[in-house]
């Protein structure tokens, strides 16, 4: 690779070849975006104003820990750390799969140099990557010469680019320092468990300084050193994500004790996310028939913890080598074939002219999202009710009904537009004709919202998600989904008051959240 500068372009850097890599050091520019201080979610409302600058510096541009930022900015993950020291009962690595959509799989592994290659080869066309994470497919600091070795040459190539790992955090408390040393500012750790008793069904055994323990005893080491590594870090000033994976029956009643305990060492954000448990996929719960919890039951987790910290609630337990906004995944785009054959130009400037123009998108979003809030001052209404968008980025209701992968769930009070999830589904539209076995699955998934925003929807759909009362609302089409929201709870409580709706409940398992009837609708469209 080769630096060079060329009139008004900044540092570029450029591969020819794999081989004989070595990589400059090029000035540290940081963020160079103008900053920005729209609220970032982080998981709950924190913004600029919220967070001291230090801390919204690190995060308002980070789509793993600022909600805002997802819709914006993308992250990639390098799968350079195949080994793992740890056995967990959800988890099955499997290093040659473009198929499966979770953590611990991967196309292909890579080797330090070829990952930073696809990093700036990313980087070049995907202008708002800002985050390169390494999260396996095994465990990061179970590897560490492979983790730190890609740390180092991207930092020294392409400084603007966040480093991010995720660990189990057996390995934490040794390599600090060296996470220290190496710039790494947002550090995630998984930590299911602070009870050896919930941790034994979890994990069958794990390997430490060449003994594997197994049962209680495993538990228990496990434990105390993602505690005492949270703590570390945390001392250190960097910025640290607990996951933790919802296993009903087994550690879902325990996770508000976790997610005290993380608190209480400083712990920034709390993710909370279902298991994983399909047969297929070949883990100890799958095949067990160990179940994951409903959307209803993560989500009442998660606000039965959110008093105590920021939750995280817009992840998508992205695979080890995903690319892209989340929610989304381009890897297949960059494949190590099709990266060796590219000659990558990096350039820093086109970079920082993107991050620009982000946060002035931004701060028009939240002058948008705050004068839409005015409209309800004077309301003393406790109704909340939910609706799901389809949305492809950018924060706008921009999808197609039939073409939607997935929802976007927000929560609609006299508060404002608040996410809450997002539930994954089926494409209605294949080959131009709607499914009526996924339209039946979008219908189940969104059940508890009692409206849908999209850019645009058949008839067909629109009927049938009448018959189940969910609204379909698509006047709000490529508008920003805040506003759009804000402006049809309004509305919704209007037609409330004035006896234009009522309220309904349902005799199944799914009680609705302020579903209801239109009763001006045809007979035989209310559910």
């Amino acid at each position: 690779m080769e630096a060079l500068k060329e009139p008004g372009q900044g540092v570029i850097a450029r591969f020819s070849n794999l081989k004989g890599l070595t990589i400059p050091v090029a000035p540290h520019k940081g963020c160079g975006s103008s900053g920005g201080s729209g609220k970032s979610s982080c998981g709950s409302s924190a913004g600029s104003g919220d967070l001291p600058s230090e801390i919204w510096e690190k995060v308002k541009n980070h789509p793993c820990y600022s909600e805002e930022a997802h819709h914006h900015y993308a992250r990639m993950h390098v799968a350079v750390a195949p080994a793992c020291n740890i056995q967990c009962n959800y988890c099955n690595r499997k290093y040659d799969c473009a198929n499966e959509s979770r953590p611990g799989v991967v196309s292909e592994r890579l080797t330090p140099e070829q990952a930073a290659k696809k990093v700036l080869a990313v980087a070049s066309e995907i202008p708002q990557m800002t985050v390169l994470g390494i999260a396996g497919p095994g465990d990061p600091l179970a590897n560490p010469d492979k983790t730190f070795q890609t740390f180092d040459f991207v930092f020294k190539a392409a400084p603007d680019i966040k480093l991010c790992l995720s660990t189990n955090g057996l390995a934490l408390p040794d390599y600090v320092e060296r996470i220290k040393d190496f710039k790494v500012d947002h550090v995630t750790i998984t930590i299911n468990m602070v009870d050896p008793e919930v941790g034994a069904r979890i994990y069958p055994w794990v390997f430490f300084r060449h003994k594997r323990y197994t049962g209680k005893d495993a538990a228990k080491l496990l434990t105390e050193r993602q505690l005492e590594g949270l703590e570390m870090l945390t001392q250190a000033g960097i910025l640290c994500k607990v996951n933790s994976v919802m296993i009903p029956g087994i550690n879902d009643d325990h996770l508000v004790e976790v997610n005290k305990a993380v608190k209480s060492r400083g712990a920034f954000l709390h993710n909370i996310m279902p298991l994983i448990s399909s047969p297929e996929h070949g883990t100890v719960f799958g095949l067990s028939g160990q179940r994951g919890p409903s959307a209803q039951e993560l989500k009442a987790l998660q606000d039965k913890c959110e008093g105590e910290m920021n939750m995280m609630r817009h992840c998508r337990q992205c695979r080890a080598d995903a690319v892209g906004l989340l929610g989304e995944d381009r890897g297949a785009e960059f494949t190590t074939e099709r990266i060796e054959s590219m000659e990558v130009e990096y350039d820093a400037a086109k970079r920082r002219s993107y991050r620009d123009s982000v946060e002035i998108e931004r701060e028009v979003r939240k002058a948008a999202r705050e004068q839409e809030l005015l409209t309800l001052a004077g309301e003393n209404s406790d109704r909340k009710i939910l609706v799901a968008v389809a949305t492809k980025g950018g924060g706008k209701v921009n999808e197609h009904f039939g073409h939607a992968k997935e929802f976007q769930i927000y929560e609609l009070s006299v508060a404002g537009s608040k996410f809450v999830g997002h539930r994954r589904v089926d494409l209605y539209c294949q080959g131009g004709y709607g499914e009526e076995d996924a339209l039946a699955g979008v219908i189940r998934a969104i059940n508890d919202c009692v409206a849908v925003f999209v850019a645009k929807i058949g008839g067909c759909p629109k009927e049938e998600l009448r018959k189940a009362g969910i609204e379909p609302v698509d006047q709000y089409a490529y508008g920003y989904i805040e506003t759009a929201t804000i402006s049809y709870y309004r509305s919704y409580l209007e037609r409330l008051k004035n006896g234009e709706l009522v309220d309904i409940e349902r005799g199944d398992a799914m009680i609705r959240q302020g579903a209801f009837i239109e009763l001006s609708a045809p007979a035989g469209q209310a559910a």
